[in-house]
């Protein structure tokens, strides 16, 4: 099982750089913690104040301790400094993963190995 985190988070305008800047280590120290498979912040190329975050996790328990980490609150507190307008976050559990390109190179919406 995994886990992925999506979000958006809207700075306050003209933030967004300084806020990235900054989150740089805290996404350093996350992707160092057990079970962080993943763990990306991307400016939005079309709406100026806009990142967008995706992380994976192994896991439930590795998530929660990320949750009780040092980078996690230290993220929080870098973020509210700065000055968050907006922010909208989810998890997905998934069981079940593959590429999106087969062995024959083209693309598919379906899973193979779905029982």
């Amino acid at each position: 099982m995994g886990i992925l985190i999506t979000g958006e988070i809207d700075m306050v305008p003209g933030t967004r750089e300084a806020a990235l800047a900054g989150a740089k280590p805290l996404i350093e120290e996350a992707l160092a913690e057990p079970g962080c498979r993943h763990y990306s912040w991307a400016a939005d190329p079309f709406l100026p104040d806009r990142i967008h975050v995706f992380e994976e996790w192994e896991d439930e328990a590795t998530l929660a301790a990320h949750l009780v980490a040092p980078s996690y609150f230290g993220m929080l507190k870098h973020l509210s400094g700065i000055g968050i307008a907006h922010a909208v976050t989810r998890k997905f559990r998934f069981d079940l993963s593959e590429p999106v390109y087969g062995p024959d190179g083209v693309a598919t919406a379906r899973f193979s190995s779905a029982g």
